[in-house]
């Protein structure tokens, strides 16, 4: 009988690991002789594990040192801008990645994640980002993301501050040079539906770049059958010609888009999904329109990877469970956090990769079931709370 190697890992092996790639990347100097740069990244890191402020974290060790300590500490070992600090960071996301990655090209999903922010800019106005009403506010901070979506390999290559009003090329330019500097090839980038303009499909094709978006069909449908009415703006005009594939049967059509004195050519793949009301129980059918450049294939052929990018938002969700609160105005600091996060699930998908994954065929099955992210996040504070409290019980005072 072939003998079976049996792998495990201990959630102090874990902690350490997630420190390694965080230290490594982000050299944090002592700031006084109980805020070593061991310590505050062990508070870092609970914070993250708990989803809570540095407040909160340190108010529960007794060997830590106070949170106004930690956060001066991070003020005076990071960066003034954010760009500088994506970069100090970028080998922590991508500097330890499989092989087995690298073997061939890979699809790649970039989509914008917004946090709601309720306060003020710090210093300018376009440090937030203005978009539809969430969580009753209208202002957020913005971080643009790059990620492998093909299973078993979901990793965050690249990460970047969005300010508002700036423009998406500006945004998919650093991150195709982050993700250039990882040497991961790109078989196609899957976008979300925000970066379907015209200025964006012109900067992708420069660049050579596979792209599948889908279209928007932006501005009132126009009453008037005829598209060039006397009275219809050239928007209306625009909107039509794309409107019109509405009604096309399912196939793949050369289309030219003028607009802003820029014209770009790509196919228009009509697709379609079937599902069922949740309320009704009914079965419906919604046709999908697609702007597709230089990638291949059938309808079908074309859908079925779109819709795996949606695990994109799943390393959303995940973000969300390892990120540091906060009410401070400082985007630095913000994208600090935010930054932490994205390397935790990293650290995550890295530890399924190479202990958990069952190898044999062209891919590796994997077994999310052995080990959760949230499991993993416990861990992490488990270990950080056994070396940083005396191990008395936690009170309150009332007055």
């Amino acid at each position: 009988m072939r003998s079976r190697k049996i792998h495990s890992i201990s959630s102090r092996q874990v902690q350490a690991l997630a420190q390694t790639w965080l230290a490594e990347s982000l050299l944090l100097e002592d700031h006084g002789w109980k805020a070593t740069a061991d310590v505050v990244w062990k508070v870092v890191l609970l914070a993250a594990a708990r989803m809570c402020s540095l407040f909160a974290a340190c108010r529960d060790l007794a060997l830590a040192p106070c949170d106004e300590t930690v956060r001066q500490a991070l003020f005076d070992n990071l960066p003034k801008r954010p760009v500088t600090l994506e970069r100090w960071l970028e080998a922590a996301l991508c500097g330890h990645l499989p092989k087995w990655l690298f073997s061939r090209s890979r699809k790649i999903a970039i989509d914008l994640h917004l946090i709601p922010y309720h306060g003020e800019p710090k210093e300018r106005a376009n440090e937030l980002y203005h978009s539809q009403p969430k969580s009753g506010t209208t202002k957020f901070h913005a971080y643009a993301t790059a990620c492998v979506v093909e299973a078993g390999c979901r990793y965050t290559l690249a990460a970047t501050y969005v300010r508002g009003k700036e423009p998406m090329v500006a945004v998919l330019k650093r991150l195709l040079e982050r993700i250039a500097v990882s040497k991961i090839a790109i078989r196609m980038l899957l976008l979300d539906r925000g970066f379907f303009a015209s200025h964006v499909m012109e900067f992708l094709q420069k660049q050579k770049s596979p792209f599948v978006i889908p279209i928007v069909l932006r501005g009132r449908k126009s009453k008037k059958r005829a598209s060039k009415k006397k009275g219809q703006t050239k928007k209306q005009r625009r909107a039509a010609g794309l409107r019109a594939f509405r009604n096309k049967p399912v196939g793949r059509y050369a289309f030219t888009w003028d607009v802003k004195n820029v014209s770009v050519t790509f196919h228009v793949v009509v697709a379609y999904k079937s599902y069922k009301h949740h309320k009704t129980g009914r079965r419906h059918s919604k046709r999908l329109l697609y702007a597709v450049w230089n990638v291949g294939g059938a309808p079908l052929e074309i859908r079925e990877p779109y819709r795996k990018r949606f695990g994109i938002e799943a390393s959303y969700r995940q973000l969300g469970q390892a990120r540091i609160r906060t009410c401070t105005d400082d985007p630095v600091l913000r994208l600090f956090f935010v930054l932490v996060a994205l390397v935790l699930r990293n650290v995550w998908v890295w530890l399924h990769f190479t202990y958990f994954a069952e190898r044999g065929g062209p891919e590796r099955t994997m077994h999310l079931e052995r080990l959760r992210f949230r499991r993993m996040l416990n861990w992490i504070a488990q270990v950080v709370a056994t070396e940083l409290h005396d191990g008395s019980d936690y009170f309150s005072q009332i007055e």
